[in-house]
């Protein structure tokens, strides 16, 4: 049995989105860390969260699977509560984030990328599911 594919079609386009949004989370909270980490300890931390599970899905995506395609779903569900979560708290207390995180303002920083994303890998990944046949086809290569 082969492994379900979850990188054709719109899946191409979910991984090089995750892929630019990892080098640009990474990077970006990298030299804060390690530059100014005292300035705004909250917002470097969780900007390298945020790359740490964009790292995640992106590699959930290219493995494939239906092991990997639950836990993209998972990282998604939870990087959605996470740019809810810090959207809504960066508009509530601006005071609490002094620099911006990757998910601010509901990742306005990234042109709502931050939030549109795991919308659509959340419903690219439930139609690859459905796409993949049976309940349990892909369950013994996951």
């Amino acid at each position: 049995m082969r492994r379900q594919r979850l990188i054709s079609g719109p899946g191409i386009l979910l991984v090089w989105l995750y892929g630019v949004m990892v080098v640009g989370a990474v990077s970006r909270s990298a030299v804060q860390i390690s530059t100014d980490f005292h300035k705004a300890p909250l917002a470097y931390t969780l900007s390298a969260i945020a790359g740490v599970v964009y790292g995640f899905i992106t590699y959930s995506l290219v493995r494939g699977g239906e092991r990997a395609r639950k836990a993209a779903l998972v990282c998604c569900a939870a990087e959605l509560a996470g740019v809810l979560a810090v959207g809504a708290w960066t508009l509530a207390e601006p005071s609490a984030f002094p620099d911006a995180t990757v998910w601010s303002d509901f990742g306005m920083g990234y042109l709502f990328i931050p939030v549109l994303l795991p919308v659509t890998a959340v419903f690219w990944l439930r139609k690859s599911r459905s796409q993949s046949g049976l309940p349990g086809e892909n369950a013994a290569n996951a």
